[in-house]
């Protein structure tokens, strides 16, 4: 039996009870043997201690905390298992020598994404986003392979991400529409799923780098910074178009979300 995932949505309380994680919620115990779990989502405000902390650190199991609105807070990251100098010195030659090459294969993977999301309502009779994919399969690849500027490459990365977003008209309803990326507060329903989507990926591309070699700070189509895994978020964008958007786009297109049509001025 494979690892596997636990998502905590509700409030309760976590400890650690002989060689299982015991999650009390409502006078309720359940209890989940460690051997099943490398990764947890708190989704909801829990209490936990040192005891359970230290239990789950040797386990390997990487947790990642939301707040009460569903951002994306942090990651409890054990101590890694996978460390590899050699690994780090050919990562960081590669952003070095390699960067805007990699950076190149990151966003012609986000548009690829995009292609084949929009491609499908397109064979579904959406005959209005033909545009948009010669768009992506001539002028993007074109002005992309003539990039040599991290900064050209992350502007024709923004372009087909707006691109993306101003065909939505073509096969959502209007209520879940969405003209530009806006986060912190999102200002409508589909900016709103978008980030929680992301944040969940986000977390999910975390968990699994830290079960490689890989070095989470070395990233090339994100400047590398302080205190963020920077290559998460590279690795993560290429499948949001996949993952993230066809998912919401399944969800409300086969109503199974619903919101309220905006009060008119």
């Amino acid at each position: 039996m494979g690892k596997g995932t636990k998502f905590i949505m509700s409030q309760g309380e976590i400890t650690r009870k002989d060689n299982s994680i015991c999650y009390r919620r409502d006078g309720k115990n359940v209890y989940i043997p460690i051997e099943a779990i490398k990764e947890i989502y708190f989704l909801n405000e829990v209490s936990l201690n040192t005891k359970f902390l230290d239990f789950v650190a040797k386990a390997g199991v990487v947790i990642h905390f939301f707040n009460y609105y569903g951002y994306y807070s942090g990651t409890f990251y054990p101590k890694e298992y996978l460390i590899s100098g050699k690994m780090t010195i050919k990562q960081s030659e590669a952003f070095i020598n390699n960067r805007i090459e990699i950076a190149k294969a990151f966003v012609k993977g986000i548009a690829a994404n995009i292609y084949e999301v929009v491609y499908h309502y397109y064979k579904h009779d959406k005959k209005e986003t033909k545009v948009f994919l010669d768009w992506i399969k001539k002028d993007f690849i074109d002005l992309m392979n003539k990039s040599n500027d991290i900064k050209q490459i992350l502007f024709l990365e923004g372009q087909v991400w707006m691109q993306f977003y101003d065909n939505f008209k073509y096969f959502l309803p209007e209520n879940f529409l969405m003209n530009k990326r806006v986060k912190r507060p999102p200002d409508n329903p589909m900016n709103a799923m978008v980030s929680f989507g992301n944040s969940i990926l986000y977390a999910r591309t975390i968990s699994q780098i830290y079960h490689t070699h890989l070095n989470q700070s070395i990233s090339f189509l994100h400047e590398p910074s302080e205190g963020r895994f920077s290559l998460s978020l590279d690795l993560s964008e290429v499948f949001k178009p996949a993952i993230v958007f066809r998912t919401i786009f399944d969800l409300v297109n086969n109503c199974l979300l619903y919101t309220s049509p905006s009060p008119r001025d």
